[in-house]
């Protein structure tokens, strides 16, 4: 999930558990251009305040006033459609022929546990169900393996709620801080790692966590499950075989690896003698980023971040 959605939680936490009422939108469904995804959240307290966003803005406005109004009763969730026609459109600013369908449901100290459940499983790097009973307003919260998109039915709303995807890139050079500005802007989270504590201590730049250690404990203890990304930027094979050893090995989502062709055959080849399966192997993401003719490094970060968002778009469990 995004970090806005995850301070949606964190809010609503702080509401419930002083005894506060407050509201949750979820976007359910979409058509055309829309400007958040399904599955992003706002929470509007009984006081006005409001934590995330669907739309921009202008729904949101729109929202505050229908309950302001008493328009919802609160006693069971309610879909709340936006953009039925071109007036609508124009009236809340949505992209031209845009819908957004939202489920809006009331939330008081009942949904706490729930609230404080899914916190909890992020912090620990878990998935968990939000399935809520359309007929009655109850919400469970389950624990799951696996990453899943949003899913509606005629009586139940069933949302995974998963960590946000963690980047790791191996290495701490110009490459990686270019990567990283990137990937932050786009709502990873980055760690940076290298054994070298010299290259660590020319890092430049906020909000990146930096790991001094060898990178294939790194991996296993750090970036190994499903919502993991490895990059190895180094271009040397002491360090970037250590991880992707480890990392092919793993859960994790993306495993790729800076180099050219050649690099890149030589890189397989090594892996090979150390007992790396075809399989594995064939997971390898290398020369990494899409082949866009990048020479500098933002360039190429622009090259492997388009990668990423290419793969993720094809896959709407992430």
């Amino acid at each position: 999930m995004q970090a806005i959605d995850h301070d949606v939680l964190q809010r609503l936490h702080e509401w419930l558990d002083q005894s506060a009422g407050a509201w949750l939108c979820t976007v359910v469904r979409t058509l055309g251009s829309s400007p958040r995804p399904v599955g992003s959240i706002v929470a509007i307290g009984d006081s006005g305040q409001q934590a995330g966003t669907v739309s921009g803005g202008c729904v949101e406005e729109d929202l505050l006033g229908r309950l302001a109004g008493g328009e919802f009763s609160g006693r069971l969730p309610e879909l709340v459609e936006y953009g039925l026609d071109a007036a609508d459109n124009e009236r809340l600013g949505l992209p031209c022929g845009g819908k957004l369908t939202l489920l809006l449901q009331r939330l008081g100290s009942r949904d706490l546990p729930w609230v404080s459940g899914t916190l909890d499983a992020l912090e620990d790097r878990r998935c968990v169900e939000r399935r809520v009973d359309l007929a009655s307003g109850a919400t469970a919260l389950v624990p799951i393996a696996h990453y899943c998109a949003l899913r509606l039915s005629a009586t139940e709303l069933v949302q995974c709620f998963g960590p946000r995807m963690r980047l790791l890139l191996v290495g701490a050079g110009q490459l990686a801080r270019s990567l990283s500005e990137l990937a932050l802007a786009m709502d990873y989270e980055v760690l940076v790692t290298d054994p070298r504590q010299e290259a660590l201590d020319h890092w430049a730049g906020p909000d990146v966590e930096l790991i001094q250690g060898m990178p294939d404990d790194v991996v296993r203890e750090r970036a190994s499950d499903q919502r993991a990304i490895i990059i190895t930027l180094t271009h040397d094979p002491r360090i970037d075989d250590m991880a992707l050893m480890e990392a092919l090995g793993s859960d994790a989502w993306y495993v790729g690896a800076l180099g050219s062709e050649k690099t890149t055959q030589n890189r397989l080849e090594r892996l090979r003698q150390l007992a790396l399966t075809p399989a594995q192997l064939g997971r390898l993401h290398a020369p990494v980023g899409l082949p866009i003719g990048s020479k500098t490094p933002l360039e190429i970060a622009v090259a492997i971040m388009a990668e990423l968002t290419q793969l993720q778009r094809r896959s709407p469990t992430r």
